[in-house]
């Protein structure tokens, strides 16, 4: 119940917020794209220090390392800000995932590289079926419009 109020209100904020972006298509951008470089750069820190934790036992790492300067929690605290940034912004799960492949799951499509080619020129050839079909309507409309006019 909680979850669901907290997931409802994250929503129309989303909303909210794309709206107002996508008039900005540029502001829209930057804050996707520093949203990506923070969300990673928290990825990069959190796996150098636990790699630094797990390798460095009983030997001596240069004072240099960029990850013992920083406390344990900063590569966390990197993907949380950074992903709470981009599901402000409507982006994280297109920036990662990509349209074309929830798309394809919805529709309970095969991958591209699953399909055989056959599977791709029946693709194909439907997309030429719909193509041709939308132009006789569009002629057709024309005709009409033409008869209205006179």
């Amino acid at each position: 119940m909680l979850f669901r109020k907290i997931y409802n209100l994250g929503d129309k904020l989303e909303d909210k917020v794309r709206g107002k972006l996508s008039h900005y298509p540029i502001i829209y951008a930057f804050i996707g794209g520093a949203g990506i470089i923070i969300f990673w750069r928290g990825i990069w820190h959190t796996i150098d220090s636990i790699m630094e934790f797990f390798f460095s036992v009983g030997k001596s790492v240069s004072s240099t390392s960029l990850t013992q300067q920083l406390p344990w929690w900063d590569g966390p605290l990197s993907v949380l800000i950074g992903g709470i940034l981009l599901l402000i912004v409507g982006l994280f799960v297109t920036s990662f995932i990509g349209n074309e492949i929830i798309i394809s799951g919805l529709k309970k499509e095969k991958k591209i590289v699953e399909k055989t080619e056959d599977e791709i020129e029946i693709d194909i050839k439907e997309g030429e079926k719909i193509k041709s079909e939308i132009h006789e309507m569009d002629s057709r409309l024309k005709r009409i419009e033409d008869i209205l006019k006179k």
